[in-house]
């Protein structure tokens, strides 16, 4: 489109080009970035050095450039320096910001050093992003019709800083094509096969001139639709609903919400709106499950706790499994697996509970059940249903995805889904 606008990214930091730290920022930046109809063009990764800091900005040939990382009160921390002589301007201290400043370290009983007090001083010219999250403050600079905007490395004060500031700025200050789009989640099949399950429904998607992203993580697999808006907005957002209400007549079972839901918000959203209440046996997964669900705020409400039974003994004596089981069936089986449902859900009192037994790895599978073979089990007020899984991986990967491949067992037995 003729009247594109295009952004890049610099991420700033010896530790990223080293592999100490994952730069997560640059995908999550572009993400949204294109979500607001700016599409992202380059993604730089460089150290910590004034010159290739300078040669970046100097050759950088798109509409936006976003600037990650050196922003900190340590000596290494050169982005402010290099960007006052980029832009022929000096710092200048700001004492709202100082005050702030100090007041943060204030309230932790802790005096600010000076270089913690130096973080008030900014490029003079520049328009000042607060950050509401930690001390060193984002820069907007224009030039030549150019944004160069500089923020924090750490993930958490640069997203806020992006979503409260910059984005809204960027869209206002360019107005990029309008783009409709609309996130469908989905679990329990991979990218591969998802693809060729709706290889039909995809292709006819350029017809009705949409695109589809695959977004896969651990587990799940996301659908974005996406499509340029022009004049008619309205037109183009029920051409999006009816290939979306195609889609959920293709894949029902595969669909648990949209945007960004969570699996376990989900479930948590119809427990409570059931007044039911949930319980969790687990073994491979460590406790695992029981983060998810109580990561999500309200959970005491439906969430009555669990169990961690990771040696055979806690098998036996807290979730009443008879020895005999144990040894004839093995810990990693349906019997025992369903037998864990049924004593976690009858000792906690609980409408509802999930149990897990597995081989996460690395050591430990066999050749009946290899590393990333895991029972699944849920229980509730019509009896018990268990599966089989099997997640190669490593043992993070292995925990990660048969944690949602039982939560989603749980969704499918609840019979809901969320749109």
């Amino acid at each position: 489109m003729s009247n594109e606008i295009t952004a890049e990214v610099i991420s700033i930091g010896d530790e990223l080009l080293i592999g100490q730290t994952i730069n997560t920022n640059a995908g999550w930046m572009g993400d949204k970035l294109g979500l607001i109809g700016i599409r992202p063009k380059l993604v730089r990764t460089i150290g910590d050095d004034r010159h290739v800091i300078t040669e970046a900005l100097r050759s950088a040939t798109c509409d936006v450039v976003l600037i990650t990382g050196g922003l900190g009160p340590t000596k290494d921390d050169i982005t402010k320096h290099t960007l006052c002589e980029f832009f022929g301007t000096k710092l200048v201290r700001h004492p709202e910001i100082e005050e702030r400043i100090a007041g943060f370290f204030h309230s932790l009983g802790r005096e600010p050093l000076e270089g913690n007090r130096a973080q008030a001083d900014l490029p003079e010219g520049c328009t000042v992003i607060a950050n509401d999250r930690g001390t060193a403050s984002g820069m907007w600079f224009e030039q030549a019709g150019r944004v160069y905007v500089s923020m924090p490395g750490v993930p958490y004060e640069m997203k806020a800083m992006m979503e409260k500031e910059v984005l809204p700025k960027l869209k206002a200050r360019f107005k990029p094509p309008a783009i409709v789009h609309r996130t469908i989640l989905t679990t329990g099949l991979g990218e591969s096969h998802l693809a060729k399950r709706i290889e039909g429904w995809e292709d006819s998607l350029a017809g009705a001139d949409i695109k589809l992203a695959y977004l896969p993580s651990p587990g799940l697999v996301k659908l974005r639709l996406s499509a340029y808006a022009g004049a008619d907005a309205a037109e183009v957002r029920a051409r999006v609903d009816r290939k979306a209400d195609a889609l959920y007549a293709l894949i029902p079972e595969l669909i648990f919400g949209e945007g960004e839901a969570r699996l376990e918000q989900v479930i948590g959203k119809v427990l409570k709106g059931r007044d039911q209440t949930l319980s969790l046996a687990e073994s491979c997964t460590g406790g695992y499950v029981s983060h998810l669900i109580t990561s999500v705020p309200g959970s005491s409400a439906y969430y009555t706790g669990g169990v961690v039974s990771y040696a055979n003994a806690v098998k036996m004596e807290e979730l009443g499994i008879p020895a005999g089981m144990l040894e004839l069936n093995g810990a990693v089986s349906q019997p025992v697996v369903e037998k864990m449902a049924l004593g976690v859900r009858e000792a906690l009192r609980t409408d509802w509970s999930i149990a897990l037994s597995g081989v996460a790895g690395p050591d430990g599978g066999t050749e009946e059940k290899p590393v990333g073979t895991v029972w699944m089990a849920v229980a509730g007020p019509s009896g018990v249903r268990s599966v089989k899984g099997f997640f190669p991986g490593t043992r993070d990967l292995v925990i990660q995805r048969s944690a949602l491949a039982a939560l989603n067992l749980l969704r499918k037995e609840l019979g809901e889904g969320e749109r």
